[in-house]
């Protein structure tokens, strides 16, 4: 049996409590379609916005950002942390496609009530979406974003440059994750992978990532494919792939399509295990795979949510709250999106006639943001990237994602475990 060990975080409940705030005077997340006063005539109207895949395939991701977000907004309202003003939630559906990301953007940006948006979850949205919220000078804050070329340019390695001043995002990058996955593969004794992705920002960016890492450890990548994520049958690519006897496949992509090609590849012969990154992290990829899936990997952003003090009541509230979907993978890094923009919209807001005026303040108070949040402390530096790069490594075990590893990569470059 694989041995299984999780490093926990020690957060103390008190602090996790702390990190559940923002402002208003009435406990309502609701979506509203206008601003001005609010009762008594007193309190001003605030908003979040998010944006992300509300329906489609990627919906189970998509509303566990949504339900995240409403309860940072609902429990900083009971808080009423900033007196005379009150927050509420503005939702805009994505799909998870650029075009449609780019609509949504643009109808949020509009709002004169909304002070910084949560999302998105695809890079290739999130390429579309940056230059309208720019222009807006709206904050962004994606939860899921790990497309290192969103904070550093196109060259994100050897001449990092920041392109958008209002990007930020909770979690880390795939040049963190595609390292990780490397040497997790290594641990493993895997000396030869095949990589396929789906020709996506974020899948082709993983892969390159990932491949890069592999091959400085002394892997070999036998065979590199790529498949149309609107397709069904992804017979050919194995068929390709096959002879070359991978003792692994890296996949670099999302859920819908990596379930089936795990079920495809082990129907037609190729019974090594998929691994894939935080994209095909979530149950729906179990139910795509089927039993196909057993022993299958994945890497993912930060430590399991249930293993901290902090993650574990942040869980808690959210049952509470009574969501119809799960928070999912990127719960955590959404909420703490969330509170990201309230804290700085705290500093800024206090002494501001309306939404509008305080924007430009609100971008650059990010810097200063600091605080104990469900996925550690939550800061961000020059790039807008998160201070904090932690991934963790899952297998499916008996039809669920156990975690196996996590580790914190330190700013030297080399790998540890969490600080107890």
């Amino acid at each position: 049996m694989h041995q299984r060990s999780i490093v926990r975080i020690g957060v103390p409940l008190a602090v996790a409590a702390l990190a559940l705030s923002a402002c208003g005077s009435r406990g309502d997340s609701g979506t509203s379609s206008g601003g001005g006063t609010g009762g008594g005539g007193a309190t001003k109207t605030v908003k979040v916005g998010i944006i992300a895949p509300l329906s489609g395939d990627l919906s189970a991701l998509g509303k566990g950002i949504q339900h995240s977000v409403e309860l940072a907004v609902k429990e900083a309202n009971e808080k009423n942390k900033i007196p005379g003003w009150k927050l509420e939630t503005v939702a805009a559906d994505d799909e998870g496609k650029a075009d449609v990301g780019k609509n949504a953007a643009t109808k949020l940006a509009a709002d004169k009530d909304l002070i910084g948006v949560v999302g998105n979850l695809n890079s290739s949205v999130s390429q579309q979406t940056q230059p309208i919220f720019q222009a807006a000078r709206i904050v962004q804050v994606s939860p899921a974003n790990t497309g290192p070329a969103l904070t550093r340019g196109p060259d994100p390695i050897n001449a990092p440059k920041r392109q958008y001043d209002t990007f930020f995002r909770t979690c880390t990058t795939d040049l963190v994750q595609g390292a990780f996955a490397a040497q997790f593969l290594k641990d493993q004794n895997v000396t030869n992978v095949a990589t396929i992705h789906d020709k996506k920002t974020y899948g082709q960016g993983l892969v390159d990532a990932f491949t890069g890492d592999f091959k400085k450890l002394g892997g070999t990548v036998v065979a590199a494919e790529t498949i149309n994520p609107d397709e069904s049958n992804y017979g050919p690519v194995v068929s390709k792939v096959a002879p070359s006897s991978p003792q692994a496949v890296f996949y670099g992509g999302e859920y819908p399509q990596a379930g089936p090609l795990s079920q495809q590849m082990k129907a037609g012969g190729l019974n090594v295990p998929l691994i894939g990154g935080d994209g095909i992290f979530d149950p729906k990829y179990i139910e795509l795979a089927g039993a196909a899936s057993n022993g299958d990997l994945a890497t993912s952003v930060g430590a399991p949510t249930e293993a901290t003090a902090a993650g574990k009541a942040f869980l808690a509230a959210y049952k509470a709250a009574g969501y119809a979907e799960p928070s999912a993978a990127y719960g955590g890094y959404s909420y703490d999106a969330a509170n990201a923009i309230i804290t700085a919209a705290s500093k800024t807001l206090a002494s501001a006639s309306d939404v509008k005026s305080a924007r430009e303040a609100t971008i650059k108070e990010m810097i200063n943001v600091t605080f104990d949040g469900v996925t550690g402390k939550v800061g961000f530096d020059e790039f807008g990237d998160t201070k904090v790069k932690v991934i963790t490594g899952y297998k499916v075990d008996a039809g669920k994602w156990v975690a196996v590893k996590t580790l914190l990569l330190s700013t030297d470059g080399k790998w540890g475990d969490l600080p107890q």
